[in-house]
């Protein structure tokens, strides 16, 4: 899908925008999030956000760029870019809820080792 370069009036715009945000605050599990992003996003549009997602991630776990370029096949421009990017408070609490749910998993799998019954 191509965007107008003719623009839509701004007040249009931050109310379009507002719904997109409410509808993701509005999302309850993984599954609901999966059935509308699929919706939604094109499969171009859904590997652009989850590449950006993973190299913001791995930058954070200081992997190298080149580590980065070879598995998640981007180049060294965009992992820069990132990496400048990851310096807004956007990006810093995605990582915040990435790395949370992330060490929740790693919790709840310890848990469920102490209480597992022989």
């Amino acid at each position: 899908m191509q965007v107008s370069k003719k623009r839509v009036n701004v007040l249009l715009a931050k109310q379009i925008a507002a719904m997109w945000h409410q509808l993701i605050v509005d999302v309850k599990t993984v599954e609901e999030a999966q059935k509308i992003m699929e919706a939604l996003l094109s499969e171009t549009e859904m590997t652009a956000i989850t590449k950006r997602l993973a190299v913001g991630y791995w930058l954070t776990k200081h992997r190298s760029y080149e580590n980065i370029k070879e598995n998640i096949k981007v180049s060294s421009a965009t992992i820069a870019a990132i990496g400048q990017e990851l310096k807004k408070s956007g990006w810093k609490l995605a990582m915040q809820k990435v790395t949370a749910e992330e060490w929740a998993t790693r919790m709840e799998d310890k848990i469920k080792k102490l209480f597992k019954r022989p």
